[in-house]
């Protein structure tokens, strides 16, 4: 497939076929994911290739926390866990919000879960020290997460990347062995979609740009 179509028709894919994915399919993902840059090209990614359903299950149950904090702020109008704007909903709002199963559904019903997790200890966090949230350790994982969305379109499969995991991530270290120094950054489900779609809704380069400032004028042709 052309990379310019992989790119405009890779989505977020959480409902996924009864098709079975083979483990020669998930290994060709990730030798081409590899290649994902990181700071100073120093790759302390590691990738745990999930098939067991109990714990499958046991991640899913773990995710209601973050899910639950979510969706209560879904429904009271609000950009959930944004760190700008204080969270108007209760603690007991919070935790009598109901989550069902199909909320849950990509991380059980998936043939494959991946848990995408990085070595703190090698990533360049160059924005620790700054008042806000740091963002700048993403730069060593994501790239490789979206990699294997990528390839997985290009396979005829497709994923998404979660983050509910979040705040349960101690637990969830503990369930999947995973060292100290290493943070949870993703569980991203694979399957075959049960829908693929082709048309993407995205803001035009002309909203998104600007020249020079942020305030500067749109970048247009």
């Amino acid at each position: 497939m052309d990379i310019s179509e992989v790119m405009r028709t890779s989505f977020a894919a959480r409902e996924f076929t009864d098709d079975e994915i083979s483990d020669e399919t998930i290994y060709r993902i990730l030798e081409h994911a590899r290649f994902a840059p990181s700071g100073g090209n120093r790759q302390g990614c590691h990738v745990i290739v999930i098939r067991e359903q109990n714990t499958k299950n046991i991640l899913a149950e773990l995710a209601k926390t973050g899910m639950r904090k979510y969706v209560a702020q879904v429904k009271n109008g609000e950009n959930p866990w944004n760190t700008v704007i204080p969270t108007t909903v209760s603690e007991q709002e919070i935790a009598a919000t109901k989550i069902s199963p199909d909320r849950l559904a990509p991380l059980t019903e998936c043939p494959v879960l991946l848990a995408v997790i990085v070595d703190l200890a090698v990533v360049a966090s160059m924005d620790k020290d700054l008042e806000r949230v740091g963002v700048i350790s993403g730069a060593s994982i994501y790239p490789l997460a979206w990699n294997i969305i990528l390839m997985a379109r290009n396979e005829g499969y497709g994923g998404a990347i979660t983050t509910f995991i979040a705040p349960e991530e101690d637990k969830a270290r503990k369930i999947l062995n995973v060292p100290d120094n290493y943070a949870i950054c993703a569980l991203i489900p694979i399957g075959k979609p049960l829908k693929q779609l082709t048309k993407l809704s995205r803001k035009p380069v002309e909203e998104i740009t600007s020249r020079e400032t942020f305030t500067g004028d749109r970048f247009h042709l």
